[in-house]
């Protein structure tokens, strides 16, 4: 039976992943910050709940044993109610409370509030893991896996056989025969792994606002791909006239101003893809976010037509993201879908004005479960 203490946890975590699921599109908005702690966990604000504490009942409001008193009457009557030392503030304060998820619990909600699916693997092999499991007993071994339980076991009988235990002085003394060990049987597993490969066009007309959206929406597919997959690689990859790639902290705070050629990106990756990820092994996740300008049409057909033949054969799931911008055209977006339409199994195109589109957009991108 359970302690007690124990259902009370209980319960108060599903009042936390209550509150969080409630809260969700705060978070993925990011307007209320979640920290990661770097040791898989994560420390989320928690405003809304109330901290527990005393308080009268309806009949037992009287005073400090000196009759009947009224609720914000002084204990001394010569201090007037509100004085006293006005440093301190007045009235009561905001009380908020932090609490820590691991990565796989945040996912999870994700997840649930999202109503995504899981995702069926394609790679077959990349990663080759070995797990040790014990579930045997032998004679031999290093006192570090010495199973007592055992080894008390097979004293006691040896002692009872040989006449040799006294019930009024039951004394235990196991010989060198009587120890036994844990023995780990080596299990060898091929784990699926995962490469998204993040593009970003940082011409002048993709300011500090949409490279945030970026930003806040790349953090909540890391974490979905994370919990679906053994191992996940990010490479980062940003575009204007040319593409170069780049690390995580250039990615997000790189700006030019120079025009876009999209298909600069686009050649890119494929190039990642075909020297690092072979599609027979790895689940392939390339990501473009762009304000929908590109330098010509003629570009935009080079970008049609790497699409179609070389990168979606390759990849699990090719997704464009469009941030609106006051300086962008948006016009990609509707030549992607005029190509590819917008129901392609292997494409998904977004929409996305603002941060409080952000949860809608990820669901587009991962609602498929490739």
């Amino acid at each position: 039976m359970d302690h007690p203490i124990k259902r009370d946890h209980s319960r108060f975590k599903k009042i936390i992943r209550g509150k969080i699921r409630e809260n969700l599109k705060q978070y993925v908005s990011g307007r209320e910050i979640i920290i990661d702690k770097g040791d898989g966990k994560f420390r989320l604000p928690m405003p809304q709940i109330d901290i527990p504490r005393f308080k009268f009942g309806e009949k037992s409001q009287g005073g400090l044993g000196q009759g009947d008193g009224k609720v914000g009457e002084p204990i001394d009557e010569k201090e007037k109610a509100g004085q006293g030392n006005k440093s301190a503030g007045q009235g009561e304060g905001q009380k908020e409370l932090e609490v820590e998820l691991t990565e796989m619990e945040l996912a999870q909600i994700l997840g649930e509030e999202l109503e995504l699916p899981r995702i069926e693997p394609k790679g077959k092999k990349n990663l080759k893991s070995k797990t040790n499991r014990y579930t045997s007993i032998r004679t031999v071994g290093p006192d570090s896996l010495k199973h007592f339980k055992r080894t008390y076991k097979n004293a006691l009988k040896r002692q009872i056989v040989g006449q040799d235990y006294d019930p009024d002085n039951p004394l235990i003394i196991p010989v060198r025969d009587d120890y036994r060990y844990r023995s780990a049987k080596q299990k060898i597993e091929y784990e699926n792994a995962a490469v998204v490969i993040y593009m970003m066009d940082v011409s002048g007309s993709m300011g500090d606002e949409q490279k945030e959206i970026v930003r806040t929406e790349s953090f909540w597919i890391n974490l979905w791909l994370n919990s679906q997959y053994k191992d996940v690689e990010v490479r980062y990859i940003i575009h204007d006239a040319t593409a170069k790639e780049v690390t995580e902290e250039t990615f997000f705070h790189t700006k030019e101003s120079g025009g876009t050629l999209i298909s600069s990106a686009y050649q890119l990756c494929q190039k990642v893809i075909e020297a690092d990820y072979g599609p027979q092994e790895w689940n392939i996740y390339p990501f473009h976010f762009s304000d929908g300008d590109n330098w010509s049409s003629e570009d935009t057909k080079v970008c049609l037509d790497i699409l179609k033949d070389s990168l979606l054969p390759l990849t699990n799931m090719f997704c464009y993201g469009q941030v609106e911008s006051r300086y962008g055209s948006g016009q990609f977006y509707k030549d992607l879908k005029e190509k590819f339409g917008i129901r392609h199994d292997k494409i998904t195109l977004s929409k996305i004005k603002n941060k409080d589109a952000i949860m809608d957009s990820i669901k587009d991108f991962l609602k498929k479960g490739h």
